[in-house]
């Protein structure tokens, strides 16, 4: 039995301007953008390269613009990431490298969206 994780809600208090965001700064598809009447509006935005997408809108979800925290975008270089991302206008930490002797580290950088929902770069030693 297969069991893909394909779609994350995320919850924003201004849905054009989380739209922004993921896409012209971090670079996501927007693959969706519908309303249905005045209070229901369905964002979906896909990471390039990703197979989980996620979604903002109205009455999406009822959880707090902001509460979503650890969410984690797997890159191959995350120095290359982190500048393109600091290019965009993205506000992001520094590179934080983590391991124990003897074996692959692996390395993250961590930004919000404007709501304050928590993402991370994450670069995996392999």
């Amino acid at each position: 039995m297969d069991m893909k994780l394909e779609l994350v809600p995320i919850p924003v208090s201004d849905v054009d301007r989380a739209k922004e965001f993921y896409s012209a700064k971090l670079g996501f598809t927007v693959d969706l953008d519908q309303r249905f009447g005045d209070k229901f509006r369905v964002v979906q935005l896909t990471p390039p390269g990703s197979a989980c997408s996620i979604c903002i809108g109205t009455g999406v979800v009822d959880t707090l613009p902001g509460s979503v925290q650890g969410l984690h975008l797997v890159v191959s270089d995350i120095h290359a990431s982190r500048a393109w991302l600091l290019d965009r206008g993205v506000e992001i930490g520094e590179v934080e490298t983590m391991g124990a002797p003897g074996k692959p580290a692996v390395s993250y950088a961590a930004f919000t969206d404007p709501d304050g929902n928590g993402w991370t770069l994450q670069q995996l030693p392999y």
